[in-house]
This record gives structure tokens, sequence and C-alpha cells, in this order.
């Protein structure tokens, strides 16, 4: 009954990693490099949870 109220984890997941990526892609652009790698590293550690529970879901 109150599984609307529920908010979609994948969904805030896809938000945080689309922030991380606009920021890889400043600090990229502003010649940052070291900055940009650890932001993309940080950005792939989120895709792969949703990647798990993507699947998990699909079950």
């Amino acid at each position: 009954m109150f599984g609307i109220f529920k908010k979609d984890p994948i969904k805030k997941l896809n938000k945080a990693y689309e922030a991380k990526l606009e920021l890889a892609m400043n600090a990229q652009r502003s010649g940052d490099i070291k900055s940009y790698a650890m932001i993309t590293a940080e950005a792939e550690i989120i895709r792969e949870k949703i990647v798990v529970l993507e699947s998990s879901t699909a079950d």
C-alpha cells in the first residue's frame, strides 16, 4: 500500500553517477587530470552498484 512512497535507489544512484561524471568532465577541462581520474573512479564504483541493483531487481 505504501510502496508509492518508497524512493527508487537506482534513480538516486543514477543521479549521483551523472553528477560525478559532470564533475570529472569539468576537472578534465580545467586540466586537473589527477582529480579527473579520482572522480571517474568514484563514478565507476557508483555504476557498479547500479548494475548490481538492476540485476537483482530484474530477477
